[in-house]
């Protein structure tokens, strides 16, 4: 039977309709191909950047172990100021591994590896700075300054030991993503040993033990004093004079200091007088004292006593200085040169 031309029309437009429909089926499939492609491809790119970073930080955490175990190691045939230098040169370098942690925690990838590797570095800044303080407490050495983003643990070499064997497994979780990135296993080294021997080895060394040594380094007086025999100070008719004292401390160690000035006369109508002060030195610091103004009067006959307490004199200096004190009558000054 033959079609109408209404029933071709209809075929006609059932054509078209179909043909346009997969057209639009195969445009949506390509853009949904292109989108997918990109998606990975963008993903890829991610996780080999934060490879590439991550990788940068973990080599410098596992430098740092070796030094840091070496300095466990070799530490106790140093000296104080040198081992106190390498302890302060490694401690700098913890703020630098906080920040580059922080960098990685975007954008997120797969499995949170972002976080773990950024908690992970926190976690170990805090327990080596722990660490720090612990040997610095043993050996009464400066301590570190802090720069500790959390709570530190109360076994640090424990803790290292555990985070670093924890990330060795976490460090495969991008293997099987876009880009198959490889991220580097964490040293044990230092860790291994602190748990071993903690602070033993280096207490233990005579190289590093505290050699406290104070001394008075100088006295100086104004007015300057007239020419006199040693230990006498004979001055002008004054009614005041003002002390100077400078004191050293000889040892690499912190060392609290009290100084002691006292006046006593043996005529005159003026109170013997006595002024006290303290102070922590740093180590191989001098510091310098200016006591409070001393009042005295024509014709006084003193003893001026200088002492200083907190540790042993240092060879070459002394603990105390004592002065006999002579003002001259009214009217006795020094006759003018010329």
């Amino acid at each position: 039977m033959a079609r109408t031309r209404a029933q071709r029309r209809r075929h006609s437009l059932f054509l078209t309709i179909a043909l346009v429909v997969t057209l639009v089926v195969l445009v949506f499939a390509r853009d949904v191909a292109r989108s997918a492609h990109g998606a990975i491809t963008n993903q890829r790119s991610e996780n080999r950047s934060f490879a590439g970073l991550a990788n940068t930080l973990l080599v410098q955490e596992n430098d740092f172990d070796t030094r840091m175990a070496r300095l466990l190691q070799s530490g106790a045939t140093l000296s104080r100021p040198i081992f106190d230098a390498r302890l302060n040169q490694l401690d700098q370098q913890l703020s630098y591994w906080s920040t580059s942690a922080d960098l990685l925690r975007r954008p997120k990838l797969a499995h949170d590896i972002n976080d773990k590797i950024a908690d992970m570095t926190d976690t170990r800044v805090d327990d080596y700075e722990e660490i720090f303080a612990t040997i610095a407490r043993s050996l009464k050495l400066p301590a570190p300054s802090p720069s500790a983003v959390g709570t530190p643990s109360s076994d640090p070499a424990h803790s290292l030991y555990v985070t670093a064997l924890k990330w060795n497994q976490d460090r495969f979780a991008l293997r099987h993503e876009p880009g198959t990135a490889r991220l580097d296993a964490l040293t044990l080294s230092s860790a291994k040993l602190f748990t071993s021997s903690g602070v033993t080895g280096l207490t233990s060394s005579p190289s590093l033990a505290a050699v406290r040594g104070i001394g008075i380094a100088a006295v100086s007086v104004s007015p300057a004093p007239l020419p006199a025999t040693r230990g006498v100070l004979l001055l002008p008719p004054v009614s005041t004079i003002t002390l100077g004292v400078s004191i050293v401390n000889t040892g690499f160690v912190a060392q609290g200091v009290t100084l002691e000035v006292t006046m006593s006369p043996s005529n005159g109508p003026l109170p013997a007088l006595r002024q006290t002060f303290h102070v922590e030195l740093v180590p191989l610091q001098s510091y310098a004292f200016t006591p409070q103004v001393i009042a005295v009067v024509s014709g006084e006959r003193a003893t001026l006593n200088i002492r200083i307490t907190g540790a042993p004199a240092s060879a070459g200096l002394t603990r105390s200085k004592r002065y006999r004190v002579e003002l001259s009558p009214p009217g006795l000054a020094a006759l003018p040169a010329g």
